[in-house]
């Protein structure tokens, strides 16, 4: 059993001008066994949402609770909330030049259990994941993320999911970027995450596209930091057939 729950989150972000409300106030539980999207407009705040659970130094909290389990998510370092059980899959992955992607798992899957993985288990889970995600065994051995195309750095992400199997998976706009070949797998390695006992998914994106293979149980429309209106799948497809526009005007 793992819920993720946030209680009047407010969060702010210091521009040139001073600090800048972007989060105003949005309430939301992740049980387990539920996969919710989140979307909307650009600058609405939803990566705004995604990298204050994962604990981004740039983004203040100013009010409200963010636990999962009942243990105070704000409270632990960005490495703590790792151990407790988040994940963040970024919409930019970044990358670490001179660091193989096999030592950056490896070191990931020992700094989170607690301990180093046995290698020959391990290079051989390494291996399956990669396969699943449609990349060669030689994959591993390059640095993470560096001439990476678009599509790579997406399954990558999505390898990291599934080696290091966290309790809640934040996936910040995973498809922006995807070809559908690419999309498909994404979604595949998701689905697989999803579909094992005790597992939520906060999946963020502007597009219904993504959500044809992975169907929310919710759905949330994310609007000037806040949610606007939420429902189940069937509000994705209102949103693809008339937009955000009036969430938006009704926002201002």
């Amino acid at each position: 059993m793992s819920t993720l729950e946030i209680k009047d989150l407010h969060v702010t972000v210091d521009t040139e001008d001073g600090a800048k409300e972007i989060l105003k106030g949005v309430t939301l539980t992740i049980k387990d066994g539920e996969t919710h999207a989140i979307m909307g407009p650009n600058g609405s705040g939803k990566s705004t949402l995604a990298y204050s659970i994962a604990g981004h130094p740039k983004y203040t909290v100013t009010g409200g609770t963010v636990t999962l389990d009942g243990e105070d998510v704000l409270a632990m370092s960005v490495d703590e909330r790792a151990r407790a059980g988040l994940f963040l899959a970024m919409q930019y992955p970044v990358e670490v030049p001179g660091v193989s992607v096999a030592n950056f798992l490896r070191t990931a899957k020992t700094a989170i259990d607690g301990e180093a993985p046995k290698l020959r288990t391990w290079v051989k889970d390494v291996n399956g994941a990669l396969e699943r995600l449609d990349l060669d065994s030689t994959f591993s051995q390059r640095s993470v993320n560096e001439g990476f195309s678009g599509g790579e750095k997406k399954r990558h992400e999505i390898a990291q999911l599934e080696l290091l199997n966290p309790k809640v998976a934040v996936l910040d706009e995973t498809d922006s970027g995807l070809d559908i070949d690419a999309l498909k797998i994404v979604s595949e390695g998701v689905n697989r995450f999803r579909g094992q006992e005790g597992k939520g998914v906060l999946l963020i994106t502007h597009y219904t596209r993504i959500l044809r293979y992975i169907t929310p149980d919710y759905v949330h429309v994310f609007v000037n930091g806040r949610i606007a209106e939420q429902g189940g799948p069937e509000l994705a497809e209102q949103l693809e057939a008339e937009g955000y526009d009036k969430y938006v005007k009704a926002a201002v």
